[in-house]
């Protein structure tokens, strides 16, 4: 017979409804007890006691990295899933074709029958939680039901959970209801599915971080996607940083960037020696949430409370702040380990990996130490160039928001959207090339646009209509730019250094917002010309600057055909003012114009 830990009286009269669900799902579930979590560090450190306990977590050395713990997941439960990840709808148009669709009768089901039973002889634990700030209309809320201490442990630092999110729960009418069991860690029996016109989310099957982590990718953006076009905002997989300039200005930047195209290194840049008096502040690493405000500009927050970061090439050259936060207070996913008990990557300069990241003896043979996808989950608070306003209720206002890939050739280093209608298509074009020759393809270009393709949690065409309507409502928008800082010689070398020295584009782009900086009409959209931009000490040569800033009409009349090509599967549900726009651009650039047709 499952108990309950005692829920305060005033808790379970104001919680009724997550009490009510809450005795659905165990009656469905059949859990030993259930465990109502309180979000205090005493309990953290208490759940973290037991994992360690079990034998689930590794204490790591106490001396070098105090308060850190590290664990291995399943070596078949190292990812997220997108093929096995669902948009439930009642119709599939709205889920579109950038996602996998399941009609919602069938999903639940489906998942009915997974979850029946599912966690006899567990722990249920119920974390409330608020993403954002706790006192702030901007913020969401949200329950997540599991049977994963580990994922308790990881939403504890990740969300703003327990008692006080469950307060505010009560004074709400809705919250999104996640449930997750890690089940039988079978991957022929593994789905997540959200249901967002019942703002919920199911989750079978895996305990991997993007899977199990439901206040994460599933509820700060498929869902939360799906409530900003109700609501009128935007959920968006962004960066959030402040820059301070040596007047003591500063500007807030969102910035959407695929995998492995420098945006935790963005969030958390240090500015290079050659720039003095310029500071940086994180306010989020991962996922935004931009509202209109009453003064007609966009303001955004953070709905996390925590980085869960890739670790391999993470050391104090790459990215100083976060190699420095990661040393106290953290879990570690799938690190390899050294014969003293320290995490050990690829990237560290020192040290020796022992153990690789399934506690096997490490044999290069077998391959890498660590897990390519290894990962830190850290407070945000721990991070040093944490923004002081990063819990500001009303969030931060944007200045300037930032799409880029990683492109060997077409797009140059920065370019400006000539209108929010333009930025729209630049954020639409967002792609990636491979980097990898794993599968005998390198630079195969791969569409994610506004970063959000494995995260939109419905039709793009429609997505794209909402940011133009909330574009419409702004009297000062925030410019669009798009950056690639990965620009290629014909030799393969970088073009640009990267890393801290970006802050000198980024500069060129806040006089843009000021309306202090020079820019000529490259056909794509505006780009600076190379006296523009500072190079003071910069090893960049004249002709490589020219080169970086160049727009190969050719490329681009190709990089036209090729987007028009990919909008047009999203048939006439896609606005009309993307076809106009993207028309714009083929007649700047002196190629083909078409007029497909569209919706209205």
């Amino acid at each position: 017979m499952a108990t309950a830990s005692p829920l305060p009286m005033p808790l379970a009269r104001l919680s009724r409804p997550v009490a009510d669900w809450v005795d659905a799902v165990r009656a469905l579930t059949q859990p030993a007890e259930v465990y109502w979590c309180e979000g205090t560090e005493a309990e953290r450190e208490e759940l973290t006691a037991r994992l360690v306990r079990s034998g689930e977590l590794t204490r790591l050395d106490p001396v070098q990295f105090p308060g850190c713990h590290l664990y291995r997941s399943h070596p078949a439960d190292v990812a997220r899933v997108e093929q096995l990840t669902y948009i439930c709808t009642r119709s599939k148009d709205d889920a579109g074709p950038n996602n996998n669709w399941m009609e919602p009768q069938a999903a639940h089901a489906k998942m009915r029958e997974l979850f029946r039973a599912s966690m006899r002889g567990r722990t249920l634990y119920v974390i409330p939680y608020c993403m954002g700030p706790l006192d702030s209309p901007l913020a969401r809320c949200g329950v997540e039901i599991t049977d994963s201490a580990y994922v308790a442990i990881n939403m504890l630092i990740m969300t703003r959970a327990g008692r006080p999110a469950l307060e505010r729960i009560a004074l709400e009418d809705t919250f999104v209801r996640g449930l997750h069991s890690t089940g039988e860690l079978d991957p022929q029996r593994r789905f997540i599915m959200h249901f967002p016109e019942e703002l919920s989310i199911e989750s079978f099957g895996s305990g991997y971080g993007g899977n199990a982590l439901l206040g994460k990718k599933c509820h700060a953006l498929r869902i939360a996607s799906w409530q900003a076009r109700e609501e009128g905002w935007l959920a968006e997989h962004m960066l959030i940083v402040g820059l301070q300039n040596p007047k003591g200005e500063t500007h807030y930047v969102a910035a959407a960037f695929p995998s492995a195209c420098g945006k935790t290194n963005l969030a958390m840049l240090i500015p290079p020696e050659s720039m003095p008096g310029w500071k940086v502040f994180t306010v989020g690493d991962d996922i935004a949430w931009l509202h209109p405000g009453a003064d007609g500009r966009l303001w955004a927050i953070n709905p996390e409370a925590g980085y869960f970061g890739v670790l391999p090439g993470t050391n104090r050259e790459s990215n100083r702040n976060a190699y420095d936060m990661i040393r106290r207070d953290t879990l570690f996913t799938n690190t390899a380990l050294t014969a003293d008990n320290r995490p050990w990557w690829e990237g560290l300069p020192a040290g020796t990996p022992h153990t690789d990241w399934q506690g096997r003896p490490f044999d290069p043979a077998r391959g890498p130490a660590a897990h390519p996808n290894s990962r830190f989950t850290v407070s945000a608070r721990r991070n040093p160039c944490y923004s002081p306003h990063a819990e500001d209720p009303q969030g931060v206002p944007i200045s300037a928001i930032l799409f880029g890939g990683r492109r060997r050739e077409v797009a140059p280093l920065v370019y400006e959207a000539r209108d929010w209608s333009h930025g729209v298509l630049v954020g639409a074009s967002v792609a990636s090339e491979t980097t990898a020759a794993a599968d005998g393809q390198v630079g195969v270009v791969r569409r994610d646009p506004m970063a959000m393709q494995p995260f939109c949690g419905y039709n793009f065409a429609d997505y794209w209509r909402h940011w133009l309507a909330v574009g419409a409502k702004l009297a000062r928008p925030p410019r669009l730019f798009h950056v690639n800082w990965f620009r290629r010689d014909p030799q393969g070398r970088f073009l640009w250094p990267g890393f801290g020295e970006n802050l000198r584009v980024l500069a060129w782009m806040l006089d843009r917002c000021a309306g202090k900086a020079h820019a000529i009409d490259g056909g794509i959209g505006l780009l600076p010309r190379p006296k523009d931009l500072n190079t003071a000490g910069l090893r960049v040569s004249p002709e490589e600057l020219r080169a970086l800033l160049s727009v190969d009409r050719e490329l681009w009349q190709k990089e036209v055909a090729e987007l028009r090509a990919y909008l047009r599967g999203f048939g006439e549900r896609l606005p009309a003012q993307m076809w106009a726009e993207l028309e714009k651009t083929a007649a700047a650039l002196g190629g083909v114009q078409e007029s497909p047709a569209t919706g209205e």
